[in-house]
């Protein structure tokens, strides 16, 4: 068996391209409750301000996400990694693709929401250096559940509601 702090090395982040799509709907429905449609992908991807990645291991997919540009932010809106596959680093890195794309000049911030549900989310990107910035009440369309907006920020600045303590133990 591959050693899996060795199986990433290989792994390269590259744009999404339509070939992609059935494993990333495998991907999707294999990682979420309520998964994204191909209709779902495709709209989003329409959008002249959203890019899709993908994590590829010698033609393999294992993993993508979906993200808009903003004047001042990046804001994620789809991240999975194929469940065989995590743990491996294939979540951090594309993340960390995504830091990297920030600088103090222009984009300063990455921002995302994660449902209330989702504490495995929660715990990976809290530990990658994002916080809780605030609650979304009843935020999805497909159940009445709450979500986190969580935010990663390149200039030390908090959001003022970092300081919530209740917000700060429920996000891990």
């Amino acid at each position: 068996m591959e050693n899996p702090s060795e199986s990433h090395l290989d792994t390269q982040i590259r744009w999404m391209i339509r070939r992609d799509l059935p494993t990333l709907l495998e991907i999707e429905k294999a990682s979420f409750e309520f998964p994204w449609t191909e209709e779902d992908f495709i709209r989003s991807l329409r959008q002249r301000n959203c890019i899709g990645m993908v994590a590829d291991n010698q033609d393999e997919v294992l993993g993508f996400m979906v993200y808009e540009l903003y004047r001042s932010r990046i804001h994620l809106v789809n991240l999975a990694v194929h469940p065989d596959r995590r743990r491996e680093g294939i979540g951090s890195a594309m993340i960390n693709k995504l830091i990297s794309k920030l600088g103090s000049t222009r984009r300063s911030r990455i921002s995302l929401e994660v449902r209330e549900t989702n504490i495995h989310a929660q715990f990976f990107f809290r530990a990658l250096g994002f916080k809780a910035i605030g609650l979304l009440k009843n935020f999805y369309e497909d159940t009445p559940e709450d979500a986190y907006m969580m935010q990663f920020r390149t200039d030390g600045a908090d959001s003022p509601f970092t300081s919530n303590p209740g917000i700060n133990r429920m996000a891990g």
